[in-house]
């Protein structure tokens, strides 16, 4: 296994990448917020001018943790049983039993394989915060005891929060929990405190006289006694702390995007500056972003190239001059090749995300309609925003056809440029067709702009856009922070 490397987001399967780049005890804080609830969609970056999330997101981001025969839950499940944890083993086990094969013995299965591993990379000063759906949450409580065991659970914390909601069938739910366990008896922690509001607006002391009457307590040469005040107290496990408000500048359009403030109280508590912190289920980045705002080290994964995506944007954004490296995303042409034979759709949306196009196909056969990607642009005052169409051929045979087929799609969809975006160079009856599509001439740029524009991967590579007019991101940007500094008062 090679040397740990921190500030680094890797692109993959959380369970491979612990396995082949964390060594055992190199982590001293670990923050995860899995994804259970099969009726809702995770991780939507974007949404439709109607409001409705894009198609192509909601398949990128769905729960895939179910049990099918053969699958990744089984196997998980086939790999603890006949593994040297048998104490998680015979927990897991009896769940299962009691419980069936369905998605909550899936998603348990696939938990525990990564919780034993997590419990591996943890230092033995280290700690683990387990932020969980309420579906789920007891069950993985008890998982959490058999990996983490009972004497090293800590906190059951609870985050409240106040929000608007319509529910009227049951009571809404306020709040969120979090596990917090320790690898063992000597940890990190650093209380936090809050400030303290003294209810009793004497500053002395008070006393009883003989009567029996409140009077404020003096000392033998009778001064008043002053009180001594805190002016700070432990937090407790209850965090009143809120989420993030609809129009704040830290909402990044994110499902389930949890507030810096919260993820800034588990950093502060549980780790000191320098120290590594991973999140292994990274998202939109809440985890690395307050960890790199307070001098601690950092690393992230996620199974997506959206989110990996986001989450190098969200940095960038963030901090100047941040070095980050992204690990299992393509470098070269090689790499690309390999990406679309091993999953169309990831190589898809990588491809998208690095010409600042934003997703719409999904994976239903037909549901594109011709269109993989847009890319919004400013068309002047009186046009506003228009889109540039975009097409990804990652691999397939490409030809003429394609060229006359995104034609169609941009005259349907009354949009003025349409952009190839092929792994395969174009043959030369693609360059005359794009060519015999004329032009988009804009009158508030000047000037004229290729209707049809092919773009290769390898040309991407060296830094090649497309043409076109000034644009308008579909990613969220995230607010400057000042340069890290020393650790923030504890909050």
């Amino acid at each position: 296994m090679s040397e740990l490397k921190t500030n680094v987001l890797y692109y993959g399967d959380n369970l491979n990448i612990l396995r082949e780049h964390i060594p055992d005890e190199s982590i001293d804080l670990i923050y995860l917020d899995p994804p259970f609830n099969s009726k809702r969609s995770y991780n939507v970056l974007f949404r439709e001018s109607s409001g409705a999330a894009s198609e192509a997101q909601i398949e990128a981001f769905e729960d895939t943790w179910h049990w099918v025969p053969g699958g990744a839950a089984p196997q998980a499940y086939d790999e603890v049983v006949r593994g040297p944890h048998q104490k998680v083993a015979r927990m897991l086990r009896a769940m299962v039993e009691g419980l069936g094969h369905n998605d909550v013995t899936a998603y348990l299965c696939m938990m525990a394989v990564r919780l034993v591993e997590l419990h591996r990379v943890l230092k033995p000063t280290g700690s683990i915060y387990l932020h969980c759906d309420p579906t789920a949450g007891h069950y993985l409580k008890i998982i959490m005891d058999s990996v983490f065991r009972p004497k090293n659970f800590r906190n059951e914390v609870v985050w409240s929060y106040k929000r608007w909601t319509r529910e009227r069938s049951y009571l809404p739910r306020f709040h969120d929990t979090l596990f917090f366990y320790t690898k063992g008896s000597m940890y990190n922690f650093n209380m936090p405190l809050i400030p303290y509001t003294d209810p009793n607006p004497s500053q002395y002391q008070s006393a009883k006289d003989a009567t029996g009457k409140t009077i404020i307590a003096r000392d033998i040469e009778g001064r008043p006694i002053k009180r001594k005040v805190a002016k700070e107290i432990p937090v407790g496990d209850v965090w009143v702390l809120p989420i993030i408000s609809p129009r704040s500048k830290e909402r990044l359009r994110y499902a389930t995007q949890k507030p810096l403030v919260l993820l800034e109280r588990i950093i502060n508590t549980s780790s000191n500056p320098g120290d590594v912190v991973l999140d292994p289920f990274c998202g939109c980045g809440t985890a690395v972003h307050a960890a790199h705002k307070l001098d601690r080290r950092w690393i992230g994964m996620d199974i997506t190239y959206l989110a990996i995506n986001l989450i190098e944007r969200r940095m960038r954004d963030a901090f100047d001059d941040i070095a980050i490296e992204v690990i299992g995303e393509p470098k070269d042409l090689a790499s690309a090749h390999d990406l679309a034979k091993r999953d169309k759709w990831q190589f898809q949306w990588w491809a998208l995300a690095k010409i600042d196009a934003q997703p719409v196909a999904g994976k239903k056969k037909g549901a594109d309609r011709g269109i993989d990607g847009v890319i919004p642009f400013f068309a002047g005052p009186t046009e506003d925003y228009k889109r540039a169409i975009v097409s990804v051929k990652g691999g397939e045979h490409v030809g003429v056809a394609v060229i006359r087929d995104l034609v169609g799609v941009i005259d349907r969809e009354k949009e003025p440029i349409g952009i190839l975006l092929t792994l395969e160079k174009p043959t030369q009856p693609m360059i005359t067709e794009a060519a015999s599509a004329g032009f988009y001439e804009s009158e508030f740029w000047g000037r004229k702009f290729p209707r049809i524009q092919i773009l290769t991967i390898e040309e991407m590579f060296k830094g090649t856009r497309p043409e076109l007019p000034w644009g308008k991101s579909p990613f969220a940007k995230a607010p400057k922070e000042p340069n890290p500094s020393k650790q923030l008062p504890l909050v």
